[in-house]
C-alpha cells in the first residue's frame, strides 16, 4: 500500500522507482511468508529471483533517471514531457 501510494502521489522519477521496490519487496515478504506453511522451498526460490529481477530493475532504472536527468537538468517524468522534441 505505501509502494503505490508513492508510486501515484510523487513527481520525482528516483522516489517512484523507490516506490516500485517497495511493492516488489512486499510481494517477496508474502511469498516467503505463505512458503512457511509448506514444505519446499518454490517461494523462497521465487522470492528469490524476484529480487534478482528487481535488482536488474533498479540498476536499468537508475541508469535511465541519471541520463535523462543530464540531458535535461530534471528527474521530474512531467517535465520530460516529450523525448523526441530534444533528439
Amino acid at each position: 500500500c505505501c509502494g503505490l501510494m508513492i508510486v501515484f502521489t510523487k513527481k520525482n522519477a528516483l522516489l517512484i522507482l523507490m516506490g516500485i521496490e517497495l511493492m516488489l519487496n512486499a510481494a517477496n515478504l508474502n511469498l516467503v511468508l505463505f512458503n512457511r506453511q509448506q514444505t519446499g522451498m518454490d517461494g523462497q526460490l521465487f522470492a528469490l529471483f524476484v529480487i534478482l529481477v528487481a535488482v536488474c530493475e533498479a540498476a536499468v532504472g537508475i541508469a535511465i533517471i541519471l541520463r535523462v536527468y543530464h540531458y535535461f537538468k530534471s528527474a521530474v517524468p512531467d517535465q520530460v514531457s516529450d523525448l523526441k522534441e530534444h533528439e
